[in-house]
């Protein structure tokens, strides 16, 4: 804070003259000492300064002068005596107690540079005080960020550094942490209409977190700015950048009855990783600000820190999982044990989900990503006990196949993770029907339903049949090339129904031909057309099963639960 008029009065014996019998006149603050005999010198004034004058061309009515002095916001009038006046002219104090304004005598032989020099040293102590303050602030914001908890533990310092709150926020507005009394709805709300360029509340007002920045546009009602993306510099309001299609705030600062907020974005580069947000029921300090941006630093080097940390810990853990499928156990319990991580005992169950599911998983159980094995993706593959394997495949919040119960031999391992696979085909497609055929035109039946994912156990796949364990694209490659020429005949319906009557009757040629409502004479001369035309013999058992199978992909989709690069 500059320093008062009150300081300045004692520092240079001042005596007070008028206008300072109001409660707290003198607790004015004083910004700067401006010198000037101009009968207007307003047009060069900014308000708060204490101006200086010897009246020499002071005469006659004076109201004036002073009320636009006091228009203009000047924290006092100095008037020096013995130059142009022996003492301050009394239409000069009639108005000044008129209107309010401090005035002040300044003696002789106190010249009007001591004044100017006095007021600029307290205003450099100040700005000293500040920044040491500011030094001091962010060295116990250091500290906080050595800790274990260091993202939380900058969050809680911040809050009483700034006086206020502080909450630390994901990308997507989710609180991850927040001091008692954070207005954290109120911030995730305004994040959210950005992102989705809602209608604007008409509660939320603009304030000024520092210094301002040249707005490009104001929407109507929110009295927030939107500006060009890039760095937060002074600069207040909000500045605005696309990402993905979507508005995001690169900064922001909300006022209200009481309250003043400020957000800002954590992360380099377009795309935020988080946010954090301060409020106050007091406007911030530009030294609060410089706190508030300290922390902003602090909070981004963390997580990036962190992120490097799980992003080693992450592929120490997938090859923790590649020894576990190579048979060594040991070695990879090993490689675990520093991590703080232990493997399940035996029976275990092995769990396949999408990568996203990975960050769900890792808190309650050995997760690590696994490659599909054809370079086109990878798995999330976590190893839990038989006990745990329904609540770990809820917690993943996704679409997650389960194995059958297996142990740590490669073998019994390998088969686990192709089983899980499989299964997790079939929550993704919905495919699991517990062991039920689906007939012609019925919805399949998922399995158990997870937080926003289907619960898919390999055992319920039996009940699929044969055509729930193959791959849709190959089947169908398989189905057309085998019936192509009963399709390019001339009466390919014929052919392709009485070869179906045919295979369903088990070869009675009674059966097929009464189903056909044809004579078994017509019957078998089109089977001796579909023999010639495919070029097969249809007393081989190995040849109806490929035909029937053919048949059967043709009549409804193949819904598979094998992922795409496992072995048939």
């Amino acid at each position: 804070m500059p320093p008062s008029l009150q300081i300045v009065v004692r520092r240079m014996n001042l005596r007070p003259v008028a206008g300072t019998s109001g409660q707290g006149v003198l607790d004015a603050p004083v910004r700067w000492v401006a010198v000037s005999e101009l009968a207007d010198p307003t047009p060069y004034l900014e308000g708060g300064e204490l101006l200086l004058t010897t009246g020499l061309r002071m005469e006659g009515d004076l109201t004036g002068y002073v009320a636009r002095l006091v228009t203009r916001g000047v924290a006092g009038l100095g008037f020096g005596v013995g130059v142009s006046h022996e003492e301050v002219p009394p239409a000069l104090v009639t108005a000044a107690e008129e209107a309010g304004l401090p005035l002040l005598e300044v003696p002789r032989e106190t010249p009007f540079i001591a004044v100017g020099k006095t007021v600029s040293e307290l205003l450099a102590a100040e700005q000293y005080e500040e920044i040491s303050r500011a030094f001091a602030a962010q060295g116990r914001l250091t500290r906080a960020a050595l800790r274990p908890d260091g993202l939380h533990a900058v969050i809680d310092r911040l809050a009483k550094e700034v006086g206020g709150w502080a909450a630390l926020l994901t990308e997507s507005g989710e609180v991850r942490h927040a001091t008692s009394g954070a207005r954290t709805d109120e911030v995730a709300g305004e994040l959210s209409r950005r992102r989705g360029r809602l209608p604007a509340p008409t509660a939320a007002r603009p304030s000024d977190p520092g210094p301002p920045a040249a707005p490009e546009a104001d929407e109507a009602g929110t009295g927030v700015h939107a500006g060009t993306a890039g760095p937060r510099g002074a600069g207040g309001g909000v500045q605005a950048g696309r990402a993905g299609g979507e508005r995001m705030p690169a900064s922001l600062a909300l006022s209200g009855p009481g309250e003043h907020i400020v957000v800002q974005p954590l992360g380099g580069g377009g795309r935020p990783r988080g946010f954090f947000a301060v409020g106050a029921g007091h406007a911030f300090s530009p030294v609060t600000h410089t706190v508030i941006n300290a922390a902003g630093s602090l909070l981004t080097l963390a997580m990036a820190q962190g992120r490097t940390q799980l992003a080693a810990e992450r592929r120490l853990r997938t090859a923790v999982l590649e020894l576990l499928l190579a048979g060594e156990e040991a070695r990879a319990r090993d490689v675990l044990r520093p991590l703080g991580g232990r493997l399940p005992e035996e029976p275990l169950v092995v769990l396949a989900a999408g990568p996203e599911a990975l960050e769900a998983l890792e808190p309650h159980t050995f997760a690590a990503l696994a490659d599909d094995g054809d370079g086109t993706g990878r798995t999330a593959v976590a190893i839990v006990a038989g006990s745990a394997a329904e609540e770990a495949a809820m917690n993943a919040e996704a679409p997650v196949g389960l194995s059958l119960p297996a142990g740590y031999a490669a073998t019994s391992l390998h088969n686990a993770l192709d089983q899980a696979r499989r299964a997790l085909e079939a929550a993704r497609s919905g495919a699991a029907r517990h062991g039920e055929r689906p007939g012609d035109g019925e919805e399949p039946e998922a399995g158990t339903r997870g937080v926003t994912g289907t619960v898919v156990r390999f055992g319920e796949l039996a009940g699929q049949g044969l055509l729930g364990l193959l791959d849709p694209a190959a089947a169908q490659a398989f189905s057309a090339a085998i019936l192509a020429p009963l399709n390019a005949y001339g009466s390919r319906a014929d052919l392709v129904e009485s070869l179906r009557a045919y295979l369903e009757g088990n070869g009675h040629w009674d059966a097929a031909a009464q189903r056909l409502g044809v004579h078994r004479h017509t019957l078998r001369y089109r089977m001796r057309r579909v023999a010639d035309l495919l070029g097969r013999d249809l007393d081989d058992p190995g040849v109806r099963a490929e035909l029937w199978l053919a048949l059967e992909v043709a009549r409804r989709p193949v819904t598979s639960a094998c992922p795409p690069d496992s072995s048939r």
